[in-house]
């Protein structure tokens, strides 16, 4: 069970930033801000699945293995909160959606918007963003991670 989990710690974050990044440099899609928040979470995931895969004979694997899941967990927390944003479901940074606070002065905010929204999603299928796939597939992955490494047990 071991095993498989360290695998899946591996392969889910690296299919998830094999994708990200296949979709910036190939497909022109530039990451906002929320974006590149989901991406951090998943380096971490595959450097520690990785470690773990290296230490497979130590104690260390299991809890380096349940780290990466844990990682994989937190990027689709994120990646949740993104998709919240981009639904307008709640309201997300002021830097990085282009709204306004109260009593602010509009041309400084319009002027430090960055160039891409986060409210606002450059590809869907079926009605999801790239955020809502992160959301559900690193779920998937990373609870599927922690079930069978507490299987183990």
């Amino acid at each position: 069970m071991l095993a498989r989990a360290r695998w899946i710690a591996l392969l889910v974050p690296f299919a998830l930033m094999a994708g990200a990044l296949g979709s910036q440099y190939i497909g022109h899609l530039v990451p906002c801000e929320m974006c590149m928040w989901q991406r951090y979470p998943h380096y971490g995931a595959i450097a520690a699945a990785a470690l773990a895969i290296l230490l497979r004979r130590t104690p260390l694997s299991l809890p380096l293995t349940m780290l990466a899941g844990l990682l994989i967990l937190t990027s689709g927390g994120i990646g949740a909160f993104h998709a919240g944003v981009e639904y307008k479901w709640w309201p997300g940074p002021q830097h990085c959606t282009g709204s306004v606070a109260p009593g602010a002065d509009f041309l400084k905010r319009l002027l430090a918007a960055p160039v891409v929204r986060c409210d606002e999603p450059q590809w869907t299928l079926f009605g999801i963003s790239l955020a809502g796939f992160n959301f559900l597939i690193s779920m998937l992955g990373g609870l599927t991670v922690l079930i069978l490494c507490l299987k183990r047990r």
